[in-house]
């Protein structure tokens, strides 16, 4: 025989189930959107590697468009918001519009101009550093050398800033490791880059030499 506690427990019930079915529906929701922002931050970042700069605008301003219906999750469901997936999404937004100001020779935007939160900002930042090694690398492959060195710089530049924001992992959504593996990059295409302006030079020398 149900007690008198039945009708309450039964109210208290529907309550949570009707909290968790809103969490579920903000969940599936945020990771659609995070496939898409996902999805066309990735193309507009080949279409910056393919000089396309009219199309890749046209991409984060698709992007852009998706996070903005992340707001109301925000608001609702931070937890959610600040999930890794929704992170990522926010990351790789961050990621494509620096790389865009940078190889089309604007200006960087700051996070606040992105309304994105500051660990997601710094990650996009750091993999920018990727980005730069594949457009020098390109670069060297079609033997134009003359912005290599200033990206190059650039990358420096990168690097030691964000090897400064010291605070926990869980605070920059895992900005050391991000940033530590930069390094590598770094230091791999500072290699490449020297060799190939050396063999350039070389080359040049050879070349008045034998005139």
């Amino acid at each position: 025989m149900p007690t008198r506690y039945g009708p309450h427990l039964a109210a208290l019930s529907e309550h949570a189930v009707s909290q968790l079915t809103a969490r579920h529906d903000a969940r599936e929701r945020a990771l659609a959107v995070s496939r898409q922002v996902i999805r066309s931050s990735a193309n507009a970042i080949r279409a910056v590697h393919r000089d396309d700069f009219d199309e890749a605008r046209r991409l984060i301003a698709e992007a852009s468009q998706q996070l903005d219906e992340t707001a109301s999750i925000r608001t609702d469901n931070p937890e959610i918001y600040y999930a890794g997936f929704l992170s990522d999404a926010r990351k790789e937004y961050t990621e494509a519009n620096i790389t865009l100001a940078v190889i089309s020779g604007g200006e960087i935007p700051d996070a606040e101009t992105l309304g994105i939160d500051p660990p997601a900002y710094l990650n996009g930042m750091a993999e920018v550093i990727g980005e730069l090694r594949r457009y020098i690398l390109d670069a060297l492959r079609r033997d134009d050398t003359g912005r290599c060195e200033e990206l190059m710089e650039l990358m420096d530049e990168i690097y030691g800033i964000l090897v400064t924001v010291d605070f926990p992992e869980a605070i920059t959504g895992g900005l050391r490791r991000s940033t530590d593996a930069m390094r590598g990059v770094l230091e791999r295409t500072r290699g490449d880059l020297t060799i190939s302006l050396q063999q350039r030079r070389l080359e040049q020398r050879l070349a008045q030499l034998e005139s």
